[in-house]
């Protein structure tokens, strides 16, 4: 039973992806061009972050910071990630704002590196801060949305996240995943939860 719903889950990757980013090659495009002409460095933002099975890759996203800005991190070794981060571009802002930075993640989740719903990719370096539970959240692959992204995405603090991921890989269904796929869109239409708001809550 569970054989069959992971292939599921891979089918519907497969297909919800490789449709996106035929249908939205004009929009990635348009954006590409827009980054390209109001700042000045790489159109995507290419980070190694790690995967199933601690293996690593590279996500894509459109890059919404100033070129070579730098990496800052909250006490518990999150992403600081504020509204008003001085770091993010006008662009990026909006990009940000509408989750448009992560069409990019669809090419990720195409290869297999990544999957619609799943624990959020952390980077490598942020394993050294995970309970020893927590390492249960690399049994499945990164998503692009998740549990924790219906409960609050970057408004709720680190470790209510990862012990939402945690409860996501004790309960995956395929349906589970539905669900959450159903419940992510008014997130992205509205921006709910996109920035933390200070240093230290995400």
């Amino acid at each position: 039973m569970k054989k069959m719903q992971l292939f599921a889950k891979r089918a519907l990757d497969i297909l919800v992806s490789g449709i996106a980013l035929i249908l939205l090659s004009p929009v990635l495009l348009l954006i590409a061009l827009l980054i390209r002409a109001t700042s000045p460095g790489p159109i995507l933002f290419r980070q190694l972050r790690m995967g199933q099975g601690g293996k690593t890759f590279r996500i894509n996203k459109f890059r919404t910071m100033r070129h070579n800005a730098p990496d800052i991190r909250n006490a518990d070794g999150s992403t600081y990630n504020a509204e008003d981060d001085p770091r993010i571009t006008p662009i990026g802002r909006i990009l940000r704002k509408t989750s448009l930075d992560e069409l990019p993640q669809f090419l990720n989740v195409f290869l297999g590196e990544m999957s619609l719903v799943g624990p959020r990719p952390a980077p490598p370096d942020a394993a050294r801060l995970y309970r020893t539970e927590d390492h249960r959240r690399l049994t499945m692959k990164p998503g692009m949305t998740g549990w924790a992204a219906i409960h609050g995405r970057n408004t709720i603090p680190w470790e209510m996240r990862r012990n939402l991921d945690l409860e996501y890989v004790n309960n995956w269904s395929f349906p589970l995943d539905l669900m959450i796929l159903f419940k992510t869109v008014p997130y992205v239409l509205t921006g709910k939860g996109v920035t933390s708001g200070s240093l230290g809550s995400s």
